[in-house]
C-alpha cells in the first residue's frame, strides 16, 4: 500500500514537473501587450522579450510595423532605438540596440520595450514579425502565424486582438455643432427669404394703392 502511494505521488510530481517545464517553454518567447488597443486608434504597446539562450545575452530587438503613422518609443537606459520607413514616410520597423557597456539581456532575464503607435488598422487583430539577435550572432525569428486549428507555432509572431474603434466624445461634439450650426442657418436662410418676399408683397401693395390715388384724383 505504501510502495503505491509512493509510485503515484513520484508519478504525479514528475507530470506536474513536465507541464511546468512545457508551460514554461511555451511562454518563452517575444510577446507583445496592449491593453486596450482599438482599430484605427493609438495604443501603447509593450513588446516582452525573454532570453532563452543559457550562453549569450539578447542584443538587438527589431520589430515589424504595419506601416504605421506615428511611432514613439521610450527611452531604455542603455538601448538606442531607430526608426524605419518607407518613402510614404510611414513605419515600417523600429530596431532596439543594446548600447557600448550594456551587456543586453541576460540568461534567465527579459526586458520589456514600450512604444507608442497609431493609428492602429482596422483590422480584428495584427501581427509584429520580430528578430531577437544574440551577442553570438544568433538571430530568432519570431515570425510565425497561428495555425488554422488554433495551435501555436514554434515561432509565434507577437500579436494583438483589437477592439472595434468608439468614436470620441469631442468628435461626436464636433458633428453635434456642426449639425446645428448647418441647422441655424438653414433656418436663418429662410426667415431672410420670407422677410424679402414680404418687403416685396409691401412695396407692391404700396405701389397699387399710390397707382389708385393718383386715378382717382385724374378722374
Amino acid at each position: 500500500m505504501h510502495r503505491s502511494i509512493s509510485r503515484a505521488t513520484g508519478t504525479a510530481v514528475a507530470a506536474a514537473t513536465l507541464a511546468f517545464l512545457a508551460g514554461g517553454t511555451a511562454a518563452a518567447h517575444v510577446s507583445v501587450d496592449a491593453p486596450g488597443a482599438q482599430q484605427g486608434k493609438y495604443g501603447v504597446a509593450t513588446f516582452r522579450v525573454p532570453n532563452e539562450s543559457e550562453t549569450a545575452s539578447t542584443t538587438a530587438l527589431t520589430v515589424t510595423l504595419p506601416n504605421l503613422k506615428s511611432a514613439r518609443t521610450e527611452p531604455i537606459p542603455g538601448w538606442s532605438a531607430k526608426v524605419e520607413k518607407n518613402e510614404k514616410s510611414e513605419i515600417t520597423a523600429i530596431t532596439w540596440t543594446a548600447e557600448p557597456g550594456n551587456p543586453g539581456v541576460g540568461p534567465g532575464q527579459f526586458q520589456r520595450f514600450a512604444v507608442s503607435v497609431g493609428p492602429l488598422p482596422a483590422a480584428p487583430t495584427v501581427s509584429f514579425p520580430t528578430k531577437q539577435t544574440y551577442s553570438d550572432g544568433k538571430v530568432v525569428s519570431w515570425d510565425q502565424p497561428a495555425g488554422k486549428d488554433g495551435a501555436e507555432p514554434e515561432h509565434p509572431a507577437p500579436s494583438l486582438t483589437l477592439a472595434k474603434g468608439k468614436a470620441d466624445a469631442a468628435d461626436d461634439h464636433k458633428v453635434d455643432s456642426e449639425a446645428a450650426g448647418t441647422s441655424a442657418d438653414d433656418t436663418d436662410n429662410t426667415a431672410r427669404w420670407l422677410g424679402g418676399i414680404g418687403l416685396a408683397l409691401g412695396l407692391l401693395g404700396v405701389a397699387l394703392g399710390l397707382g389708385n390715388v393718383i386715378r382717382a384724383r385724374q378722374s
